[in-house]
């Protein structure tokens, strides 16, 4: 029997209102027609300390990383929607990523293991004229650099204050078709390399 090939949708945002959670819970409806499972995730649910190894050393991973972590490796994929923060990825999602990727006990130091071997799909939104495009390209690298293959269709949506009408649909069927379909497409390639 098949496995079931889940995907784990989040948006780099705790904020209520994040344009961004809007954008990442409409593509999730487009890796949910490819047949595939979605998970939504809110950080505002997994409140995670600053990084610091001293913390790490005294006290081992805080719950809310455990939790994450262990979210990361239940699922093949990852579809993330990404604010940029001054041309780059948010505090937030770093701060998560550099927590994500340190060991538990039974892991080996460097194994990297709820990341490598997964891949993941990148959208941007944001009041601006680029959408959050300078951002992605941050966040691409990163997730690159520990082992995620990222695919390579991404969007970036300027103008996001009239981008969203007030059910958090999009409101340009063009824009709306292209972000269901990179969605789609992380579903199927997903579920090829884990076929």
């Amino acid at each position: 029997m098949a496995q079931t090939i889940k995907i784990l949708a989040f948006a780099g945002s705790a904020r209520l209102e994040s344009f961004n959670k809007k954008l990442v819970k409409f593509a999730a409806e487009g890796a949910k027609s490819a047949g595939v499972e979605v998970t939504n995730l809110d950080f505002l649910d997994y409140p995670m300390p600053l990084f610091n190894e001293d913390l790490e050393a005294k006290a081992g991973l805080p719950e809310s990383v455990l939790q994450f972590k262990a979210l990361l490796k239940s699922h093949q994929g990852f579809l993330i929607a990404c604010p940029e923060y001054n041309g780059s990825i948010t505090p937030l999602l770093k701060n998560a990523i550099d927590w994500a990727s340190r060991p538990e006990p039974d892991e080996s130091p460097m194994s990297l293991h709820c990341f490598k071997g997964k891949t993941a799909a990148l959208l941007a939104t944001s009041p601006g004229g680029l959408g959050g495009m300078r951002g992605l390209v941050h966040v691409r690298s990163i997730l690159e650099g520990i082992g995620v293959t990222v695919i390579p269709d991404q969007k970036a949506i300027p103008g996001a204050y009239q981008a969203f009408d007030e059910a958090g649909q999009l409101k340009d069927e063009k824009l709306a078709m292209a972000v269901r379909d990179i969605a789609k497409k992380l579903a199927e390639v997903t579920t090829k390399l884990n076929g």
